[in-house]
């Protein structure tokens, strides 16, 4: 009941007729995340794009200046001096034959998985475990890769992972609630940046549509687009 009373204050605070400046849009979800946690702030784009065609499909990786203010797991497939390169980068998990037998038993210890090309035959047989939790390791996404140590040094940053859901939007953590300000509006921008860099060839029409932001626990706040620039 507590909580659905702050959340009916929280919505009270925002005009769902108004699109809000993205600095405002942040000071509004900050102000309205009251959870006993740290909230994550999170932003939604909604893109004029159908995804179930191949040429307006939106994937790809940002790295947020600021991070996300979560400590995300890596996992890593590799053997030999590849493996010790990713334990020496701060990998989570590093495994071969081994690592993949622990997945197939239901084990997922990692948040980003990373893969040298050498592994994908192994990893390939883990695709309709890791495909449905977005972590099959791409190639176009950087995941596959003998740069080991760049890979794992770049998740770790606060490189964020996105891709166009059904209904053709994207979104993505940018941060935590007891970021300041300019800090969220920063890590924004360069995820808008990216989706708009990222527009597929068959994308027709108006790309971006509506832009929202929201906390964990709070309400979504329309933000102006041109405020994205």
């Amino acid at each position: 009941m507590a909580k659905d009373k702050r959340l009916a204050a929280a919505r009270a605070t925002v005009d769902a007729a108004k699109v809000y400046s993205l600095a405002e849009a942040v000071g509004l979800v900050k102000q309205n995340a009251k959870a006993k946690f740290d909230e994550t702030v999170e932003i939604a784009m909604n893109l004029g794009i159908d995804p179930r065609h191949a040429d307006q499909m939106v994937r790809g990786l940002v790295g947020l200046p600021h991070g996300t203010g979560k400590t995300l797991r890596v996992g890593v497939f590799a053997r030999g001096a590849k493996a010790e390169e990713a334990l020496a980068a701060g990998a989570d998990v590093v495994g071969a034959d081994d690592l993949a037998e622990k997945v197939q038993a239901g084990t997922i210890d990692f948040d980003r998985c990373i893969a040298t090309p050498d592994m994908m035959g192994v990893v390939g047989k883990l695709g309709k475990i890791l495909g449905p939790r977005g972590l099959m390791p791409n190639p176009r996404l950087g995941t596959v890769t003998m740069d080991v140590k760049g890979a794992i040094t770049a998740a770790k940053a606060g490189q964020v992972e996105f891709r166009a859901e059904k209904a053709g939007i994207v979104h993505a953590g940018i941060g935590k609630a007891s970021f300041p300000t300019d800090k969220l509006v920063e890590n924004a921008r360069a995820f808008a940046d990216a989706i708009i860099k990222a527009k597929p060839t068959g994308a027709k029409g108006n790309y971006v549509q509506k832009v929202a932001l929201s906390s964990t626990m709070g309400p979504g706040v329309r933000v102006d687009i041109a405020s994205l620039h």
